[in-house]
């Protein structure tokens, strides 16, 4: 007997200790499942690495490690990502974003109406449902289920390659308000793809395993998500390795795309100051959007940044042909400093604070008694909005993850461990409040 019991330590001793040999000297298993973030505005897809317990976050063929949330329908192709959103000023009817924002939801008709009308796409009530209405090769509707699952195919064919294995599995973030039918909608459009949901995790929940709250003595955080097109605030306590999410507020109208358009129109403002006449051509304001999309990303980092884009106006010179129809475009030039951006957008950033006043309130919390600020999107690069925020907090907001890869980075640690990969990590465990409502500031 005593002779049996030595076998089997031995051969349990051994089990130990090929793992740790394996661990040490074979190379790691390629990861089994990935994670998505599927944005309203940019789209990732990420990947916990077992062995060496990192992060990876997918890039596309050039090194670009998130996709616009577009896609462009034309009469040859489906264009997805940066290939659409080059085509958004000039096939706007045919070309679908914001697609999250009408996924799963049901609308009364003049609801819908009224949320379609800032589009350049038609958007149509189908019993409730939204459908994009698509124009070349014929009339036809497609759904914001479909979009999202051009988005996903995407990025699984970015982590395919990337990876060099097929990807079968993944796990996937939603807004925390997102009801029991957004997100089977969102899975739907997963499926689509012919990949299957393991967890849909929500995404302030996914921010904070990004930063490792997780894993810390913290009790009480809350997470800013700035992004494109949204903003949304939500009040998370953590008790061991549980989240329960207190309290949600945001404004689904406001984002990195209101701050552009603010600079875009005074951008154009200058145009016409200098030249008696504003830019109508389509090309024109493209590469204008384009200028000054750079623009804001180059006043994040300096004090100032240069415009400078060839126009094609229309100016009435007196000859009998309008220079604008000259072979050579007029050249515009101009310095927008962070100054003046900040100026153009300062009432549009004051906004931030009236979520985040309601969350602390329904959550009953001061801001004092707030662990750790989490930022999330994009848009919390704008040191003006990080100002902000550390004014009204007396204290600086953790900065230490990209903010604008928080959220997959935190659902690709989900789709980590989902997948069994070692080191092992602790999980969060969400406990969603049914009771909970998001309050909307528009």
């Amino acid at each position: 007997m005593a002779g049996e019991i030595s076998m089997i330590g031995s051969v349990i001793l051994a089990l130990f200790l090929a793992g740790y040999l394996g661990q040490q000297y074979l190379p790691p298993p390629k990861p089994k499942v990935i994670g998505l973030d599927l944005g309203t505005t940019f789209c990732s897809v990420g990947v916990f690495h077992p062995g060496s317990g990192e992060v990876e976050v997918m890039a596309d063929e050039a090194g670009r490690k998130s996709i616009p949330s577009a896609v462009s329908f034309t009469d040859t192709d489906l264009l997805v990502g940066h290939e659409a959103l080059e085509l958004a000023d000039l096939n706007p009817q045919n070309t679908v974003y914001d697609a999250k924002r009408f996924i799963g939801k049901l609308f009364d008709p003049a609801h819908l109406e009224q949320e379609s009308n800032s589009y350049p796409f038609k958007v149509v009530n189908n019993n409730g449902s939204a459908e994009f209405v698509i124009t070349t090769n014929g009339t036809f509707t497609v759904t914001p289920e479909f979009i999202g699952s051009r988005l996903i195919l995407k990025m699984r064919k970015m982590a395919e390659r990337q990876l060099g294995v097929l990807v079968q599995k993944a796990v996937i973030a939603v807004p925390a308000e997102f009801d029991e039918r957004q997100r089977n909608c969102t899975v739907k459009a997963a499926t689509l793809t012919g990949l299957e949901i393991l967890r849909v995790i929500s995404e302030p929940t996914a921010a904070a395993m990004a930063y490792g709250l997780h894993k810390v003595d913290v009790s009480d955080v809350l997470v800013v998500d700035l992004g494109g097109g949204t903003l949304d605030v939500s009040l998370l306590s953590k008790q061991g390795g549980m989240f329960l999410t207190r309290a949600m507020a945001g404004n689904n109208k406001l984002g990195g795309q209101d701050f552009s358009q603010r600079l875009l129109q005074y951008t154009v403002e200058r145009v016409q100051q200098e030249f008696g006449v504003l830019p109508t051509l389509k090309l024109d304001i493209h590469h204008l959007r384009q200028a000054v999309e750079a623009a804001k990303l180059n006043l994040t980092l300096h004090p100032s940044a240069s415009i400078s884009v060839p126009l094609h106006l229309h100016i009435d010179n007196g000859s009998e042909s309008p220079q604008g129809d000259a072979a050579e475009p007029i050249l515009f030039q101009c310095v927008i400093t962070r100054d003046q951006f900040e100026e153009v957008n300062e009432d549009l950033f004051q906004k931030i604070l009236a979520p985040i006043e309601t969350v602390l309130a329904e959550g009953h919390m001061a801001r004092e008694d707030v662990d750790e600020i989490v930022l999330v999107g994009g848009s919390t690069r704008i040191p003006r909005i990080r100002r902000l925020i550390s004014e009204y907090f007396g204290k600086d907001p953790n900065t230490s993850v990209d903010p604008e890869l928080a959220v997959v980075t935190g659902v690709a640690i989900q789709a980590g461990i989902m997948g069994g990969s070692w080191p092992l990590q602790v999980s969060a465990i969400e406990l969603p409040n049914r009771h909970l409502r998001k309050t909307n500031f528009i």
